[in-house]
């Protein structure tokens, strides 16, 4: 395929004391063949970790504005082209700064712009620090957040995939119908609209993003037994049931709800395309177990495409120096947001 319809993937690299840097150049430089990467962050201080991760990894800066003005221009696969957006402050491996937290939330604000004005077709995001960035002043609770208020999406659906490896038979993709919050929080939040909107964007995507002519998707009961028939709680009779009736009667291919203890084996996964998990710990502690490092964080329900790796900023292995951190995440996550563009198109 020529360059010219290679997916275009604007990478940002995270807390740039953490492994994100690292991992996003020697990603994007061997998949420069598969996808055009396109880096947003520090050009200085990625052409700095670049030569010392390799000699040959050839970067080019181009600023902001000359964006703004001309548009990306192509730069050929013997070189990676990064956005720039200046640090605040020298880093030093492992520590955390935050007079740079403004300049990370600015390489978000960069790839949103870069695929709202048509110059990249997806967003891939290395991890960050939230600490950082609420340390410098800005009220931040995560990438997705950050990315549906910037969008004006009002719902947006987290959902983690990985494809068969040595614990799956088959591909598994787990979604969550809550994300960050406390346990005594989530009964309160498992409600009729919000559960049925976060089926629909499930199926949508899988069907629009991931080229699933008619998903399948296994839903999870909030209480262990779900439920057991009101013994155990009542929020499967009331709510889970009720929007799972309505979504069939929509269209959706969806069943349950299942006990979660036993619904992640092959029998069932196997009729599954993804499975809805009512909180974060219930589904991804079985995905991350089977799959940790190779998987893929995926935001559904948003106008654009945006995938991330599956760990976090690793602080403690970037002090110990380069050449200590995994890419495969980052790898997967490159592949299914151009395969997700692919679909798209």
């Amino acid at each position: 395929m020529p360059e010219s319809r290679l997916p275009v993937i604007a990478l940002t690299v995270g807390e740039p004391a953490g492994i994100g840097p690292e991992i996003s150049i020697r990603a994007a430089w061997a998949l420069r063949h598969e996808v055009r990467p396109v880096l947003v962050g520090d050009a200085a201080y990625l052409a700095m970790l670049a030569n010392e991760i390799d000699p040959e990894i050839k970067l080019m800066g181009v600023s902001i504005e000359a964006l703004r003005n001309d548009g990306l221009s192509a730069t050929g696969q013997d070189r990676v082209t990064v956005i720039d957006c200046p640090l605040n402050a020298h880093v030093i491996a492992g520590e955390l700064d935050p007079r740079n937290g403004r300049a990370v939330l600015q390489t978000l604000d960069v790839a949103i712009e870069s695929v709202n004005q048509g110059w990249c077709d997806a967003i891939v995001t290395a991890p960050l620090q939230k600490s950082t960035i609420n340390d410098a002043g800005v009220k931040f609770s995560g990438h997705t957040e950050y990315l549906a208020e910037k969008t004006h999406t009002p719902q947006v659906v987290m959902m983690l995939a990985c494809e068969a490896n040595a614990h799956l038979a088959q591909p598994l993709r787990v979604a969550l119908a809550t994300t960050h919050l406390p346990l005594k929080d989530v009964p309160a939040a498992i409600v009729f609209d919000d559960l049925l909107r976060t089926l629909q964007i499930i199926d949508a995507d899988l069907k629009q993003k991931m080229g699933i002519a008619q998903p399948r998707i296994l839903v999870t009961g909030l209480n262990p037994h779900a439920g057991e028939n009101g013994y155990l709680g009542r929020e499967e009779i009331d709510v889970i049931s009720p929007v799972i009736a309505e979504a069939k009667r929509l269209g959706i291919e969806v069943s349950g709800p299942y006990p979660a203890d036993t619904l992640f084996q092959p029998k069932y996964l196997e009729r599954a395309d993804c499975v809805l998990a009512m909180y974060h710990d219930q589904g991804l502690s079985v995905l991350k177990h089977a799959s940790f490092g190779l998987g893929v964080n995926i935001t559904l329900g948003l106008p654009l495409i945006r995938t991330s790796v599956d760990h976090g900023t690793a602080l403690d292995l970037a002090a110990q120096g380069l050449g200590y951190a995994d890419i495969s995440s980052m790898l997967v996550a490159i592949r299914v947001a151009a395969n997700m563009v692919k679909n798209k198109q």
